[in-house]
């Protein structure tokens, strides 16, 4: 009888002991959402207009539109352009016996020309965006105009580069750039749509 009272009283204290060792586990609030997040997120169509001038005359104008999802903190990008050849050429010797017998040697590297398009939205007030775009654009000189005219077989590579942020609202357009290359003198405009996309 006591072996057996002495046998369940360890067993009792071992449960109790068990359970005076559980942890409650601390119940942490939800994470705070970004203030990006809390915004109601609008679809957008954003359009781009890139216009060269030469004086009153237009020589280009290209647009493009891109898709942007407002009040995501992330940015829509646009890749477009191509690889050109660009040759280079070295002098190599021919013949061993004679070290001043060279022949000249092409070779080619590619330069990537064209268009970069990067674009982010947030709606600051009701129906009022903020952009913020990069444009980076670059191309081969196209006359024989400044600086092609010393070397008109090599190409000339033009580049424009230009990180700027506006307020626009549905419906709106502004043009944002107007600058001018001081080696051909063309003139190059962009002008910015927003509207919703429906």
């Amino acid at each position: 009888m006591k072996r057996w009272f002495i046998a369940a009283m360890l067993v009792a204290s071992t449960i109790a002991i068990g359970r005076a060792q559980e942890v409650p586990v601390p119940e942490f609030p939800p994470a705070k959402q970004s203030a990006a997040a809390t915004k109601a997120q609008t679809p957008l169509k954003v359009q781009f207009v890139l216009s060269r001038y030469q004086g009153e005359k237009k020589l280009s104008s290209l647009p493009y539109m891109l898709g942007v999802l407002s009040n995501t903190g992330r940015q829509t990008s646009m890749r477009m352009g191509s690889a050109v050849p660009v040759m280079t050429t070295v002098f190599a010797t021919t013949n061993k016996n004679e070290p001043n017998a060279s022949a000249p040697m092409s070779s080619y590297n590619y330069r990537d020309v064209g268009t970069n398009i990067d674009c982010r939205a947030d709606e600051t007030t009701a129906g009022v965006y903020s952009l913020n775009i990069t444009v980076e654009d670059s191309s081969i000189q196209a006359d024989a105009s400044g600086a092609a005219k010393a070397a008109r077989d090599i190409p000339v590579f033009r580049r424009f580069n230009a990180s700027f942020s506006m307020l626009l609202r549905d419906g709106q357009t502004m043009q944002y750039i107007s600058v001018t290359d001081p080696v051909s003198g063309e003139v190059m405009k962009i002008d910015v749509t927003l509207n919703l996309a429906k």
